[in-house]
């Protein structure tokens, strides 16, 4: 049995009462409207956040090895190309059909160029193109590709197998969906 306190009242009660206080605000604060107006506006950012800005995707397959491995997740900036187009190098989500079919590619050829693969190096124009993110070496050989005005050439990093097994080639401006970030 406890001691009452100078009020009258138990302390373990006393203590419980204090215990529930603390608990209370530690969930919902001090100002249970003022949280409720703050989750609200954290759920309705995260919504518009990663609908319409950045899109979770995973990669499936080995195409991009080593940059990115089989089964990783990645998010996509939708936004990264709205001032201006893809840059040689970058690595995009291309979509195939819908929004839960994709490919996560690098460019490697702008709009007018002409790409081509020549024992394995790439060739844009007729100049060898330096790929200091490609770590294996390869054996292709592609003819050459003029690509149109509002066309890019994307291929995988992995070109350790034969490119009749890759998916890659030209792609039309509309079908690339944004940037990766991670």
């Amino acid at each position: 049995m406890t001691a009452p306190d100078q009020a009258g009242h138990s302390s373990a009660g006393g203590n419980q009462s204090q215990l529930s206080k603390w608990v209370r605000i530690a969930v919902i604060g001090r100002h249970p409207k003022a949280t409720l107006a703050r989750v609200a506006l954290l759920i309705v950012t995260c919504f518009v956040v990663f609908k319409f800005i950045l899109l979770a995707i995973q990669v499936d397959g080995i195409s991009m090895l080593p940059t990115y491995k089989d089964g990783s997740w990645n998010l996509v900036n939708q936004l990264a190309y709205l001032h201006h187009g893809p840059q040689r190098g970058d690595v995009v989500s291309i979509r195939l059909a819908g929004i839960h079919r994709m490919y996560l590619k690098r460019i490697i050829g702008l709009p007018g160029e002409t790409v081509s693969f020549v024992d394995g190096r790439v060739q844009i124009n007729g100049e060898v193109m330096d790929e200091p993110y490609e770590k294996t070496s390869c054996d292709w050989n592609y003819p050459a590709v003029k690509l149109g005005p509002d066309e890019y050439f994307a291929v995988g990093d992995n070109r350790t197998m034969p490119w009749q097994s890759h998916k890659f080639g030209r792609v039309i401006r509309d079908h690339i969906v944004g940037k990766a970030i991670l």
